[in-house]
């Protein structure tokens, strides 16, 4: 499908600058990236005559910029929003989440994930790094949707298995162009050592990254000293885990020897500010970690802990709570956080396609209305889309190429009300369950 989007306003993410022009998608990638003056000598580049637009899209000056990443999330932990709120993280998990979780079957975790994807889409967010019980399940419900799913593997001592990660790796990676894999693990402190070793060496196979649920408590970072007389990054890079790479779900309590070993090893950090807010874990030190150059992405969560996948809240969270930590209204500046919602989250992920605008990385873009109360008078764009912007600024969210929300509307493919009508069946059976 061949989509002119022009008189657009285009924030590439490649600088902070913001440039009037077009953007051209043919199929899933973008074609042209400009200004529209140079046509001519784009067709004879490319050897056409010209090219029949099936569809031409007036941006009304409204802004295009990369799709954001949501690069922590457990989908199918719709089902669980305001079911155990306000309760204590452990607390939550052991008596609230992981009873109710052993009741779900693949089926539920489908339907479950699809709702999650009409909230992701009204938020702007173009792929998910998904972690959770069912992986084909979830791989289905994402091809069905239209949207870009990269997920994560959720090994631990009560579900899934080191062989069922290394199948999904190598299956899932070469299944469909919006689906991929990483290796990864629940967290150390869900986790034996033997499996945890095994879940290294896995990753000594494939020269692939590792990710896991790292330093989200204070609880979890002193029962691993109990268990291993060191931190949870310490005992991990120890066995050899992050020998290529990968990154940490939340980092909420890290040591000076923790971020050494994430600076030296590239490690990734995904700081998830609203659920650890709302579960009372701790202000991530985001700050101390830009100092060090240590990479950071933006995740939600999900939406049992959270309770809304919404990364304009995110963001906002991101800069607010590191300026409080430091005491510092300086701190964390505007335009780092939306580097890390976009950019930063797409290389946490391994989608180096997706990271900015320009030709030929794939069409997973949005259009922020500018012209919304909110956004208005314009002076910097960047920083109101973190400081002022919300969901209400999404005019549209394209994944693949594909337009899948636009003007308050889904794609005519998804059968929103089916959705929610599944939801609904599911928390009935769920209840109903003993």
């Amino acid at each position: 499908m061949n989509i002119r989007l022009y008189h657009a306003k285009i924030l590439t993410m490649e600088n902070s600058a913001v440039k009037d022009g077009e953007v051209w998608v043919r199929d899933e990638r973008i074609l042209y990236v400009g200004d529209g003056s140079d046509t001519e000598a784009v067709y004879e580049k490319l050897q056409l005559h010209g090219i029949v637009w099936d569809r031409e899209i007036d941006c009304g000056g409204n802004l295009l910029m990369p799709g954001f990443k949501d690069a922590h999330t457990h989908s199918a932990m719709t089902l669980f929003r305001s079911m155990a709120d306000d309760m204590p993280l452990q607390e939550w998990l052991n008596e609230r989440i992981f009873p109710m979780e052993a009741k779900l079957d693949q089926e539920m975790i489908y339907h479950l994930t699809k709702l999650a994807v009409l909230e992701y889409l009204t938020s702007g967010i173009t792929a998910i790094f998904d972690m959770y019980l069912t992986p084909e399940s979830i791989a289905d419900a994402c091809v069905d949707m239209g949207m870009r799913c990269v997920q994560v593997g959720a090994v631990n001592n009560f579900s899934q298995s080191v062989e069922l990660v290394e199948k999904m790796f190598l299956e899932l990676n070469n299944r469909h162009p919006l689906l991929s894999y990483q290796i990864g693990f629940h967290a150390e402190y869900t986790c034996s050592r033997e499996l945890l070793e095994q879940i290294a060496k896995l990753s000594h196979r494939y020269k692939a990254p590792v990710y896991a649920h790292l330093c989200e408590t204070v609880s979890e970072v002193e029962e691993c000293r109990a268990r291993y007389g060191v931190t949870p990054p310490v005992f991990l890079d120890s066995i050899g885990m992050f020998e290529h790479g990968g990154g940490g779900y939340h980092c909420v309590h890290m040591s000076d020897e923790d971020m050494d070993i994430f600076q030296r090893k590239g490690l990734y950090v995904v700081t998830n500010p609203a659920s650890n807010m709302k579960l009372a874990s701790g202000i991530a030190p985001v700050y101390d970690y830009l100092q060090r150059k240590i990479p950071v992405a933006i995740g939600t969560d999900g939406a049992a802990s959270n309770n809304c996948l919404d990364m304009f809240r995110e963001m906002f969270l991101v800069t607010g709570l590191a300026k409080i930590r430091q005491k510092d209204a300086s701190a964390v500046d505007a335009w780092e956080v939306l580097k890390m919602a976009t950019v930063n989250g797409s290389l946490a992920m391994g989608l180096t396609d997706t990271d900015i605008v320009a030709e030929g990385k794939l069409a997973d873009l949005i259009l922020i209305d500018l012209h919304q109360p909110n956004m208005q008078p314009i002076h910097n764009i960047p920083k109101n889309i973190v400081y002022s912007g919300s969901k209400q600024n999404i005019k549209m969210t394209m994944v693949n190429g594909q337009i899948l929300y636009e003007n308050g509307e889904f794609a005519s493919s998804i059968d929103v009300d089916g959705i929610y009508a599944k939801a609904r069946k599911i928390k009935s059976q769920i209840e109903d369950r003993k």
